[in-house]
């Protein structure tokens, strides 16, 4: 660390303690948030397929966000040559020359039927936080969005799972969920929705099944069965000492006695605690 943001790594080290990290994780499907593909800062690796090896993956996608580089003191450098969401696989090999970006990242251990991406635009507005290595606030410009969903194959049939991570702007973020519960509702039901919500205690169901409510006025949504249910209710921020819940797991479709069991477990990276859901339906 320097002034409070991360070195540079070397690909080896950086590449094993991903991997390494995502040992303790046990989980059909699994869905991470702040992926960097080929920055120099996490040493230059494909994180998403580190994470699918080490990890063990059936199959796998990451979808970009934004194109560009982390630059230490300003932020964000897009390339405004490269189209902001794209997603790679697999089959896509990171080259050392390839173009620098940061998004999300779906893994599964299940056959995937069929997989979709969503771009989210940044808000409008730049909002005061807190910055590492800053001392008062800093206004901090929003910065684009991605969502990933995968119709998975299990054994009592197909069912859609929804990788998220929302502005951290309030209000905007209320309306890219609102966008991606219509951008989903004719996938397979049951519908589950994970991810790095950046909204607190109850506001993530709320807003999901009010859209549903919408939804249905309108026609559309048909497929869906039951109402949306959060199935885990505990900090997950920061991981030294969880005292907020940012990141939920949310389903529809599913019984309310759906799940067996929920955890939190300390891991060596990240400053949010993963959100470990065991489900039977």
């Amino acid at each position: 660390m320097r002034e409070g943001q991360p070195l540079p790594l070397p690909a080896a080290a950086a590449e094993e303690l991903l991997a390494g990290a995502l040992t303790f994780v046990s989980a059909d499907i699994l869905a991470l948030q702040e992926v960097d593909r080929l920055q120099e800062r996490s040493g230059q690796a494909d994180q998403s397929a580190v994470a699918a090896r080490g990890w063990d993956a059936m199959d796998w996608r990451y979808a970009s966000a934004l194109h560009g580089r982390a630059v230490l003191g300003r932020g964000w450098v897009l390339d405004s040559a490269e189209p902001g969401l794209r997603v790679y696989g697999p089959g896509d090999t990171a080259a050392p020359y390839g173009i620098p970006s940061h998004g999300i990242a779906l893994l599964t251990r299940l056959p995937v039927r069929t997989w979709h991406a969503r771009r989210l635009a940044p808000a409008p507005v730049r909002l005061p936080l807190r910055v590492a290595g800053r001392s008062g606030l800093t206004l901090v410009p929003d910065q684009p969005r991605a969502a990933l969903a995968a119709v998975v194959e299990s054994e009592r049939g197909p069912f859609t799972v929804v990788a998220v991570h929302l502005s951290f702007v309030p209000g905007w973020n209320v309306g890219q969920l609102a966008a991606i519960r219509r951008w989903v509702a004719d996938l397979p039901a049951p519908h589950v929705v994970l991810g790095d919500f950046n909204m607190m205690g109850p506001l993530p169901r709320m807003v999901l099944a009010g859209a549903t409510r919408v939804d249905r006025s309108t026609r559309r949504g048909r497929r869906e069965s039951g109402g949306w249910r959060d199935l885990a209710r505990t900090p997950t921020y920061p991981s030294h000492r969880p005292t907020v819940q940012f990141d939920h797991v949310l389903a529809a479709g599913v019984s309310e006695d759906a799940v067996r069991e929920f955890s939190t477990p300390p891991m060596p990276i990240s400053d949010h605690r993963p959100l470990v859901v065991e489900l039977a339906w």
